[in-house]
């Protein structure tokens, strides 16, 4: 057990709080513009991420209407051979190919994601830096 005195759980809590000291409060306005500095920062990172979403669903877009014209293609091409070997000769040829484009999309989209994604993060990442300069001016001036 414990040799230290039992006290009511209100006075051990009345007891913190008025030894708890807040630090100068900065100046209201410069607070308040820095408020609206974030703000703006997390918007303009909101902005680039939903032009980013729009890009990748452009291109996505692109994408789909020329398999499907690719598709098409294919398969007049593939009807159109004689015997069943150079059907299944052009089939193999145009599984190739379209794997490849496949693959080659599915990177181009992945880079795009990741060019929105860093480019939203630069902004916030910027903004961190300036609210962190920020702080330590306003607390040596509060200092000081």
């Amino acid at each position: 057990m414990s040799d230290r005195p039992k006290f009511p759980l209100e006075t051990d809590m009345m007891r913190l709080l008025s030894e708890f000291r807040l630090p100068a409060m900065p100046d209201a306005d410069a607070l308040a513009a820095a408020q609206r500095r974030n703000l703006e920062a997390l918007s303009a990172a909101n902005k680039v991420a939903l032009e980013g979403a729009q890009a990748v669903a452009r291109r996505h877009m692109e994408i789909l209407q020329q398999s499907v014209s690719e598709m098409t293609q294919a398969m007049q091409g593939i009807s159109g051979e004689a015997t069943p070997q150079e059907k299944a000769a052009k089939q193999a040829e145009v599984l190739k190919a379209s794997y490849g484009r496949a693959v080659a999309n599915m990177q181009e989209i992945a880079e795009l994601i990741q060019k929105s994604n860093t480019e939203a993060l630069g902004v916030l990442n910027r903004r961190f830096a300036e609210a962190m300069d920020e702080v330590k001016s306003l607390m040596a001036k509060s200092s000081g």
